[in-house]
């Protein structure tokens, strides 16, 4: 059916706007598109606009040259101030500004400057070493001391930690083959230094085996403290091992002589078949079963530290 012209024409005697008639079965206002068209068309037949792509050619970028190889042995001097423990990088450089750092004796202000392991750092006068700190700490089994002794056929506890680190570490202390127990290895001088003290703070703990009971007085006796020596020597505590027969005792001193443990008992006539220390300035041999060894954690480094 067509569809006529509706409009009439105004008071002037001009006409109205007018339509075209639309053939039947097409929309009025709709245009068919012409065949041959250029781009896509859509469901009602109109054609869409090509998405024009601009070819952006890409050139071709040089590789960056390889940077050379760092050379193992050769550190910033911030850095080496850090594994030395001495501060972190960002205060090294403030130290390094001010003056306070010396490389083999003379003063470095340089900021990026870089110096060989080999070369001499003095922090305040105090000569450094650029190892990261490392502690160990070892549940030492029996035959094996501090010392070493080829001809008695005793090996140095060093055999048990040396898979741990490739820093050069020492043991805190000494410990004779026959005892037992919990050891600390670092590289940390301040730290061996502190703990070979005579006045020490910490304490440790250790379990004695006996080859007979100790009489309730001789243990009376020896909690009012020994004298070894001509030296006084103080007992923190003494007492008999809950449980175990009485002779298993436990003994709680400040010093870090491990001979002194023998020689307590030994002067009442007790010969001591085995000595084992169970603690050591607060850490335990908690999971950490004989000849095993661990790291410490960062919080027990603070509490070795501060103790």
């Amino acid at each position: 059916m067509a569809y006529g012209n509706t409009n009439k024409g105004n008071a002037s005697g001009k006409g109205g706007d007018r339509k075209k008639s639309t053939p039947a079965g097409k929309s009025p206002g709709r245009t068919a598109p012409k065949p041959g068209a250029g781009g896509e068309r859509n469901k009602d037949g109109f054609s869409r606009p090509k998405q024009a792509f601009s070819k952006k050619k890409y050139e071709k970028k040089e590789a960056p040259a390889p940077k050379p190889a760092a050379n193992p042995s050769e550190l910033r001097l911030n850095k080496y101030i850090s594994n030395a423990g001495v501060c972190s990088r960002r205060d090294a450089d403030i130290y390094i500004q001010s003056g306070n750092v010396k490389v083999n004796g003379k003063v470095i202000t340089e900021m990026g400057y870089r110096v060989q392991l080999s070369d001499k750092v003095e922090f305040d006068g105090k000569i450094l070493n650029p190892e990261p700190k490392e502690y160990i700490l070892l549940n030492k089994p029996k035959n094996f001391s501090t010392s070493g002794d080829a001809e008695k056929s005793m090996r140095n506890v060093m055999e048990l930690v040396r898979n741990a680190t490739g820093a050069k570490i020492q043991p805190i202390g000494r410990m004779d083959a026959t005892t037992t127990g919990l050891l600390i290895f670092t590289n940390d001088t301040e730290l061996v230094r502190k703990f070979a003290q005579p006045n020490q703070k910490s304490f440790k703990i250790y379990q004695v085996s006996l080859d007979r009971n100790l009489k309730f007085e001789d243990l009376e006796k020896i909690s009012e403290g020994v004298t070894l020596d001509g030296h006084r020597l103080y007992i923190d505590e003494i007492s008999y091992i809950e449980g175990q027969p009485k002779t298993e005792i436990g003994l709680k001193l400040r010093t870090p002589n491990v001979k002194v443990v023998r020689a307590i008992f030994e002067q009442y006539n007790y010969d001591v078949l085995k000595v084992d220390r169970v603690a050591f300035a607060g850490l335990t041999k908690k999971n950490l079963p004989r000849g095993n060894w661990r790291f410490l954690t960062a919080q027990e480094v603070i509490n070795l530290k501060n103790v």
